[in-house]
C-alpha cells in the first residue's frame, strides 16, 4: 500500500513539472536579423522576435510568457512534450535573452526559433519560428 501510495505522488509529481503551458493563439516568434538568405560573417549576431507574449526567463511562472530557443541545422524539431535538449543545436536563453552572438563555420546554416515556457518545454500550441537559410563567409 505505501509503495501504491509512492508510485501514485511520484507520478503526479512528475506530470506536474513536465506540464506545458499554453501559448495564445496569436503568439508568433521570428528572427529579426539576419534575412532569410542573407550572407554574413562569423559570429553572427541573432535578434529575436516575438508578438502576442512577453519573455521571462526559465523558471518563472507566468501566463503568457516563455524563453527563446535557438535551434541551428535541425533537420526535424525537437518533440514538444519534453524539454528542449541543450547542445551545439539547441541553444538556450533561459535568462530571457532576446539576442545572441553565434560563431558558426563557413557555409550554409539553417536557424529557426522554439519558444519554452519555464521549463524549456514547448507550449501546448508550439510557438515555432519560420526556419531561414543563412550563408557565412
Amino acid at each position: 500500500m505505501k509503495q501504491a501510495l509512492l508510485l501514485l505522488t511520484i507520478s503526479m509529481l512528475a506530470s506536474s513539472l513536465w506540464a506545458t503551458s499554453s501559448s495564445p493563439a496569436d503568439a508568433v516568434v521570428y528572427i529579426i536579423s539576419p534575412q532569410n538568405g542573407e550572407t554574413v560573417q562569423s559570429p553572427v549576431t541573432i535578434k529575436f522576435g516575438l508578438k502576442g507574449m512577453g519573455v521571462a526567463p526559465a523558471g518563472v511562472d507566468k501566463p503568457d510568457t516563455g524563453h527563446h530557443h535557438l535551434l541551428i541545422d535541425l533537420v526535424a524539431v525537437p518533440t514538444i512534450d519534453a524539454p528542449i535538449a541543450s547542445d551545439d543545436q539547441h541553444r538556450h536563453f533561459g535568462g530571457g535573452q532576446t539576442e545572441t552572438e553565434v560563431e558558426l563555420s563557413p557555409g550554409q546554416h539553417t536557424l529557426q526559433l522554439l519558444l519554452g515556457d519555464k521549463n524549456h518545454i514547448p507550449h501546448d500550441k508550439p510557438v515555432l519560428s519560420e526556419k531561414i537559410t543563412i550563408n557565412v563567409k
